[in-house]
């Protein structure tokens, strides 16, 4: 199979970006957050993204303070890498030749997750330009970056070639921009056929208005969490069309229950999350579409 090219021949300038979009890359930039950076230390896979997956308390129950922290990041890390792989594996089936793109990379975790997986190319796009830095430097060091690349460029308008890619995803990232737009590029980038997945919180709009916990939560990230129904109805605009459905909100629970005891990475944020998912405004998903 011919692999279809992207352009390579010099770096694209990030398009110009909306004052929110600037303050979030800012946000990124600056961000240090050990929930993130220690738990990928831990293989060198760095992930921005939560868990799933049954937790072992056990660690809890170290006497030795340090080993207690030890064991509950790599708990955690454990649980998010199950998230990553769950992910991946809905890429469908893929060969070495095909290349994917991962929107919203972040430090790249997921790239290498499918890269590994499925043997494929991956382009990750991150509208920040320390995390692109970053994720290229992870790559060299694991011997991939021939397969595996990471571009400071915004995922709403790549410049990649047009039907380059057998797959595409956002994982957590979508709560940052306008599904209409997000969702036109992707078709724009995967052939016919091609298959698309998002993993994502989203509030429960058959509740009506975003509850409170959930614009906690917007204000914590500076996102905008969409409501669930908006994800379907732009996907529907912009030939994405949705073939599994599944609600993980029950399987990242205790993800959170067991990272609220984890006193060196605790944001404050995580009984926010475990009230909005208990009270049922705010759900976890896993959306899996086709290109057609």
């Amino acid at each position: 199979m011919t692999t279809v090219p992207v352009a390579r021949t010099a770096p694209a300038p990030v398009p110009a970006q909306s004052i929110y979009q600037s303050r979030v890359a800012d946000y990124w930039n600056a961000e240090e957050n050990p929930v993130n950076l220690e738990l990928g230390k831990i293989d060198d896979l760095y992930h921005h993204h939560y868990g799933i997956g049954a937790a072992d308390l056990s660690v809890l129950d170290e006497p030795d303070a340090e080993l207690r922290r030890e064991a509950i990041t790599t708990e955690l890390h454990r649980l998010e890498h199950a998230q990553a792989e769950l992910l991946a594996a809905h890429l469908g089936p893929l060969s070495p030749a095909d290349r994917v793109f991962d929107a919203g990379c972040g430090r790249g975790g997921g790239s290498v997750v499918a890269h590994l997986r499925h043997g494929c190319h991956a382009d990750g796009v991150t509208i920040s330009a320390k995390q692109a830095d970053f994720a290229n430097e992870q790559a060299r060091r694991r011997g991939i970056d021939g397969k595996v690349r990471y571009h400071h460029r915004n995922m709403l308008d790549t410049g990649f070639t047009s039907g380059a890619y057998a797959a595409s995803w956002n994982n957590e990232s979508t709560m940052y921009v306008e599904l209409d737009v997000l969702f036109a590029e992707h078709a724009r980038l995967l052939r016919r056929g091609g298959r698309y997945v998002v993993i994502t919180g989203c509030y429960n709009d058959t509740y009506g208005q975003a509850s409170r916990e959930v614009s906690l939560i917007n204000a914590h990230y500076i996102c905008d969490i969409h409501p669930r129904s908006a994800y379907f109805r732009a996907m529907a605009r912009n030939r994405l069309v949705p073939v599994h459905v599944q609600d993980l909100t029950e399987a990242t629970i205790p993800y959170w229950e067991l990272r609220r005891e984890a006193d060196h990475l605790v944001t404050g944020i995580e009984e926010t999350f475990l009230s909005a998912y208990r009270n049922g405004s705010f759900q976890y998903l896993l959306i899996v579409a086709d290109r057609v």
